[in-house]
């Protein structure tokens, strides 16, 4: 019997379908990057024709004007690219506070569409359906005029336990730094690292013995206790920087500014009323036998939430509430209509200033997308860690 070899293939000839494709994907990325090339330089040509500058050089000149609400030191000395840092700055505190306070606030209210109760279930369907549909401008501005005009003058402050609520903002207490505080945040990332370990030990301990531990209120417990060892060994500092009522203001302490007030309110509570809805549609997509096994082994409705219909519904929730987090990210962009100092606003007023409008809107685009891409990477990753892994 004879043997016969086959023909051996020729990828680079163009009867072979990965030579075409490697082909025709090399001449979509020229034409698309000819095209980008093409608008480039017509834009460039064209301003050059109307005597417009451009350039990012402006960036390290003097901006010459103030922010009114920093993280860190600014003044109207300093250069452009550090205003713009600092509108970077209040966006990513309004998008990261926003982000943890409209996931908590979210997973409850959707939690609470399955409660027994029927007032419960009431409030909550209530809240999804008024806050989902108004749109997010008219609530901005509602907090807005809430927080400006219906709260007394400072003088007349509302006082909450040290705290001052007024029309210009909440002022509370800090701490005056000392090295004991460092420790303190140290022994908070041990105490996280810690807490990792015990629920990951927690979780095999579980599905070994079937004995059923705290994973919440255990790991807040490591990470407080790790904060407070911390906080020994540094000392105990305890000395507060605390607010108190002046002639005209408050003085002293620290303040979260209307605007910043009415920019986080109306995004958590917008945000908040969507995410409910994922946590509800993921809830519904785990079969209803499992809720009966989960009875059947003698779980309370808590512990029915937490061990099995939540873990399982992870899988459905976590990619829209991906889409969610970067909303919020993006919505945070219509601070500018309340006059919070964000990264739009800072850009606007450069724009303004030196006329660079193309440089100026070049840099709040890739600021959106480079925190979008990186809320993507970081959920994405912890997708992955909790996608049910198939035997």
């Amino acid at each position: 019997m004879s043997s016969s070899t086959p023909p051996k293939k020729k990828y680079w000839s163009w009867r072979s379908q990965a030579f075409r494709g490697l082909v025709y994907q090399v001449l979509a990325v020229l034409a698309i990057v000819g095209v980008g090339w093409f608008l480039v330089h017509n834009t460039l040509v064209n301003m050059r024709m109307r005597g417009i500058q451009s350039g990012f050089d402006f960036l390290t000149q003097p901006a010459g004007f103030d922010i009114g609400e920093s993280l860190f030191a600014f003044s109207s000395e300093q250069s452009y690219w550090r205003a713009i840092l600092v509108g970077v700055s209040n966006t990513l505190r309004v998008a990261i506070i926003g982000i943890v306070l409209s996931t908590v606030i979210g997973t409850v209210i959707g939690i609470g569409r399955f409660s027994r109760s029927i007032l419960v279930r009431g409030l909550s369907r209530v809240y999804v359906e008024m806050f989902r549909n108004i749109p997010l401008l008219i609530q901005l501005l509602l907090w807005y005029v809430v927080l400006t005009e219906v709260l007394p003058v400072s003088s007349e402050a509302i006082t909450l336990s040290g705290m001052f609520l007024s029309k210009g903002g909440l002022s509370y207490p800090v701490p005056v730094w000392s090295f004991g505080y460092y420790l303190a945040g140290a022994g908070v990332l041990v105490g996280l690292v810690a807490a990792g370990f015990y629920r990951r030990w927690a979780q095999r301990s579980f599905e070994v013995t079937g004995q059923v531990r705290s994973l919440f209120w255990m790991s807040v417990v490591i990470v407080l206790l790790g904060g407070l060892v911390g906080w020994l060994v540094g000392g105990a500092p305890t000395e507060l920087d605390r607010p108190f009522k002046g002639e005209f203001s408050i003085e002293n302490g620290a303040a979260l500014t209307p605007e910043f007030l009415a920019v986080l309110i109306g995004l958590v509570l917008y945000t908040a009323a969507f995410i409910a809805e994922v946590v509800r549609g993921g809830i519904q997509s785990v079969s209803r036998g499992q809720s009966e096994a989960a009875s059947a082994l003698g779980l309370n409705r808590i512990q029915e939430m937490r061990l099995v219909m939540l873990p399982q519904a992870m899988r459905v929730i976590i990619p829209p509430v991906t889409n969610q987090y970067l909303n919020l990210t993006k919505n945070s962009s219509l601070a500018v209509a309340i006059g919070y100092p964000d990264v739009v606003s800072v850009a606007n007023t450069a724009l303004n200033q030196t006329g660079r409008a193309v440089e100026c809107i070049s840099v709040v685009m890739l600021v959106y997308l480079t925190t979008s891409l990186g809320t993507s990477l970081l959920m994405n990753w912890y997708n992955s860690r909790a996608a049910i892994k198939e035997r």
